[in-house]
């Protein structure tokens, strides 16, 4: 993982995590326009239109500017194609962030989240000096927690019934990793 803070990009070996930009607004509309993302995701709305991705994207460079947050679109290195999102919080006062990430159906399986995430976790650690990066994910989404396991994190618990979804109560698993 290289992070340039000039551009605020992170490069790995397949993929740079770069800024959204308004251009991007169709891409991300088109891909979290899914049922299937939408099921697994906290607070994605569906139907998802370019309005939403472009109220979503309007604060991410002042949020990153003022380390209360790091949204970063999940890129091909070399084409520069978007497969999606990854972000990670920051709370100061406990030194901790929470990651979370998403990724377009039609990229599904290929290791894209699990090396943004593993890039992410670095960039919390080395860059930002945080203690601990926690995540959380519906029961129902087990492939997201894969992911989580791959990287390093641990099962910290699950708060039962914790989130309401679709007219029904999702499980939420939380995992964790610490600076060590």
């Amino acid at each position: 993982m290289t992070y340039n803070d000039q551009v605020k990009t992170i490069t790995t070996k397949r993929l740079l995590l770069r800024l959204f930009q308004e251009s991007d607004a169709d891409t991300v509309a088109k891909l979290c326009n899914n049922y299937e993302i939408y099921k697994n995701t906290m607070y994605l709305p569906f139907p998802y239109e370019r309005d939403h991705a472009l109220v979503w994207m309007e604060r991410h460079l002042e949020n990153f500017l003022a380390d209360k947050a790091y949204e970063f679109a999940i890129t091909d290195r070399k084409t520069g194609e978007l497969f999606g999102a990854i972000a990670l919080s920051n709370s100061p006062s406990f030194h901790h962030g929470e990651l979370a990430y998403w990724i377009g159906e039609e990229y599904w399986g290929n290791g894209y989240a699990t090396e943004a995430a593993e890039a992410m976790i670095e960039f919390a650690f080395k860059e930002k000096q945080l203690h601990k990066v926690f995540a959380r994910f519906f029961s129902t989404n087990p492939a997201s927690g894969r992911v989580m396991e791959k990287i390093g994190m641990e099962k910290e618990g699950m708060l039962k019934e914790h989130v309401r979804k679709e007219n029904r109560y999702v499980d939420l698993v939380y995992y964790g990793i610490i600076n060590k």
